[in-house]
């Protein structure tokens, strides 16, 4: 399976009974109409540490069943426990989701040799394909060069999405890789560019879930030859990536997702909803995307 395009970090919708099964689904047909290349569910912008086990496998049966196959589905199946993994990437095989992608573990620092035996056993237990998740600022585990080196041996690892934000690293990983089915995923918005001129095969983006056309057309724009184009859509979804650091993951893309008539709620908690001050930030920016995107606004006080 080769990995290309914009691929949206899916926010969950969340109700006060857990899963917001019409929401999940309106946002589904909302990315889809928007173009994008995949879905990736269940990473860091999705909540995925505070749902159950449970919660995910709902959410992700939802998610593959309104896609029904017109866009590849991508679910976060990582956590601290290999044995975990394992079960959750199981489960996602039974529902039929493309790819697991798995998170390194978090919380200790773990060695080279730790994280790969990791990755190895949940590739020799497992039959779906894996998509390799590099975020050490919020792991304290990192997919150096040696790690990487060796998880390309293992056929059923066939991506990864590199949330570093460090353009050498990511580097890196592109001269190392000789696999032609072996996708490498810019996994920091301000770099989808950049990433895509340096060889990358997309980007999981989650500025995808909102300003989702611009996100798509730096990608399309690229392809085409029109560097131009592109680099006037990246420099757009930058300004928006910057309204919404004003918060707490993925407070400020719940409240625009609400802000355009999506049905996503509010983030679990601890995380809070943006303050009345932040909310009007936002939707000063938001102002700017209405006629490229095509939604309407609903102010919220």
């Amino acid at each position: 399976m080769k990995i290309r395009g914009i691929i949206p970090a899916m926010v969950t919708p969340l109700n006060e009974n857990g899963i917001n099964e019409e929401g999940t689904r309106k946002l589904v047909r909302h990315l889809i109409a928007g173009g994008v290349h995949g879905l990736f569910i269940l990473g860091t912008n999705g909540e995925f540490h505070t749902l159950s086990k449970e919660e995910k496998i709902q959410f992700a049966k939802i998610v593959v069943d309104e896609v029904s196959g017109r866009v590849p589905v991508f679910a976060g199946a990582g956590d601290i426990a290999t044995n975990k993994v394992i079960e959750l990437v199981n489960e996602f095989a039974k529902i039929g989701v493309d790819a697991a992608s798995i998170i390194t573990p978090y919380l200790l620092k773990y060695t080279d040799e730790e994280l790969i035996h990791h990755y190895r056993v949940i590739a020799e237990q497992t039959t779906l394909p894996i998509i390799l998740y590099n975020i050490p600022p919020n792991t304290r585990n990192f997919i150096n060069r040696h790690v990487f080196s060796e998880l390309l041996k293992i056929d059923s690892i066939i991506g990864i999405k590199d949330s570093s934000g460090d353009l050498e690293n990511f580097k890196g990983y592109l001269e190392l890789n000789h696999r032609e089915d072996f996708s490498l995923l810019m996994g920091s918005d301000s770099k989808i560019l950049e990433a895509l001129q340096l060889g990358a095969d997309g980007s999981v983006a989650s500025t995808a879930n909102v300003v989702t056309k611009t996100d798509v057309s730096i990608y399309e724009q690229f392809v085409a030859g029109n560097i131009e184009q592109a680099r006037q859509a990246q420099v757009s979804i930058d300004d928006f990536r910057e309204a919404c650091k004003c918060s707490t993951i993925p407070s400020g893309l719940k409240y625009c997702l609400r802000a355009i008539g999506q049905d996503v709620g509010l983030p679990k908690l601890p995380v809070l909803d943006l303050t009345k001050e932040e909310k009007q930030q936002v939707d000063q920016v938001l102002q700017k995307y209405v006629q490229a995107e095509g939604f309407t606004l609903k102010v919220e006080q």
